[in-house]
């Protein structure tokens, strides 16, 4: 097998760093018509290292212009994780609008700055290209460990912003403040089995005005609830978001039009070999929390401009669907028989559902689907080293990444003979 030329496995429509490592996005924030993502990269290497903002900019979510290095590294340490708000009040002084970003300091193994502690500090930009960081940094001093990933929100009940840190194992904890740069501890909590990069989304209950709170941590696990401006309360048992074999440290983002919650995740683990970069994005998706037999739960949902890069539709019930470049979105859905197997297959990837024992089963990944009034539904998003499944209406969430083989064809077919109908849409990014 010839190892692939630089860019033959680049995604099209996933977002990647020109050059370099890259993880965790940061800081996402919408301002003024446009989409900004900060993401952790080493500018120098294509291993992790040297941990720096990137930053990028889209109006569409798709497209995105790469713009010069946002945070660097200093006397306080190289730049982890964290999260960015806009102060349309200017309450901590930097101007009216002015873009905040929050992030934890720390040394690195190999850096200038080895050895120092892990702490929370504030760099900010009315420019929103040019960053400006806080000469009182830190404005956290190290608490425990490797406390770390700081999402801060704004609390409208109390005025105040809030910031949920990740402290060590499963625990967090809440600071208030109303100035961005004093922070008081109003409380813990702990996301059992979870830990790092926590979000805190703030969402309407399907159907009606009343609102939850989701606290949110790296691996996709979750709990609804109530929050009184000081602690989180817990309304319902933890719950999981993600049944493929990538997708991590995900976060929202703040200040979005029309108040949708969009989310874009690091899918981690993905290595891309003979290339000048490493690691991709999953693909932005919207998240909506909707009543089920079994209680309140977040569903996942493609974000609506990705119908802006598709072409024409193909439809059928069955059959072959040739797709030449590879790059696919196609919705389907199904009446599932008493027994039986159907099987989508896209670009090589088998795709199965059992009648009997109603389970899902991709690249040895398996998941019971509860199956409503008797139907299947699946949306796939397929790219060049990614595939994202959201199944019924999202409710679940299989994201995976995908190393392909060489001679793979490219294309989708549909085998079972069940009754339904499937359109595919190449798309052309």
């Amino acid at each position: 097998m010839n190892p692939p030329i630089l860019e033959d496995l680049r995604p099209q429509f996933h977002f990647t760093a020109p050059t370099g490592w890259l993880n965790d996005p940061n800081g996402l924030v919408y301002e003024n018509g446009n989409y900004h993502m900060f993401y952790q990269h080493n500018p120098f290497s294509t291993q992790w290292g040297n941990m720096t903002w990137g930053h990028a900019v889209s109006k569409d979510l798709i497209h995105w212009e790469h713009l010069p290095l946002a945070i660097e590294q200093d006397s306080l340490g190289t730049i982890y994780s964290g999260s960015a708000v806009i102060d349309h009040a200017n309450t901590a002084g930097f101007g009216k609008g002015a873009m905040v970003c929050f992030y934890t300091a720390a040394g690195g193994k190999n850096d200038q700055s080895k050895g120092q502690p892990f702490t929370q500090a504030v760099a900010w930009s009315t420019d929103m290209r040019k960053f400006n960081k806080l000469a009182g940094n830190p404005i956290i001093k190290h608490i425990v460990d490797e406390n770390r990933d700081p999402k801060v929100v704004w609390h409208e009940p109390t005025k105040s912003w809030v910031m949920v840190l990740y402290l060590t194992g499963s625990n967090y904890v809440f600071f208030g403040s109303k100035n961005l740069k004093e922070w008081t501890k109003l409380s813990e909590f702990e996301l059992r089995g979870s830990s790092e990069c926590p979000d805190f989304l703030h969402l309407p209950l399907e159907g009606s005005k009343q609102k939850s709170w989701v606290f949110w941590g790296a691996d996709g696990a979750y709990q609804i609830g109530d929050f009184d401006g000081k602690k989180f309360i817990p309304k319902t048992a933890v719950q999981h978001s993600y049944y493929g074999n990538t997708a991590y440290a995900a976060q929202t983002f703040s200040n979005t039009p029309d108040d949708r919650c969009i989310q874009i995740s690091w899918f981690r683990g993905a290595e891309f070999p003979n290339s000048v970069w490493n690691q991709q994005m999953g693909f932005p998706h919207t998240i909506t929390l909707r009543r089920t037999e079994s209680g309140p739960k977040l569903f996942f949902w493609p974000v609506k401009e990705i119908t802006t890069i598709r072409k024409p539709k193909v439809s059928g019930n069955g059959g072959s669907y040739p797709v030449a470049s590879g790059l696919v979105d196609f919705e389907g859905e199904w009446t599932v028989p008493p027994t039986g197997e159907m099987e989508i297959e896209v670009n090589g990837i088998s795709i199965r559902f059992d009648a009997v024992y109603q389970r899902l089963s991709v690249l040895g990944r398996e998941i019971q689907v509860p199956v409503r009034n008797g139907k299947l539904k699946i949306r796939g998003l397929v790219d060049r080293t990614s595939l994202e499944l959201y199944v019924q209406d999202g409710e679940i969430l299989m994201p995976f990444f995908v190393l392909p083989k060489d001679g793979v064809s490219k294309g989708l077919s549909v085998k079972g003979g069940w009754k339904g109908n499937i359109s595919v849409y190449e798309l052309s990014p």
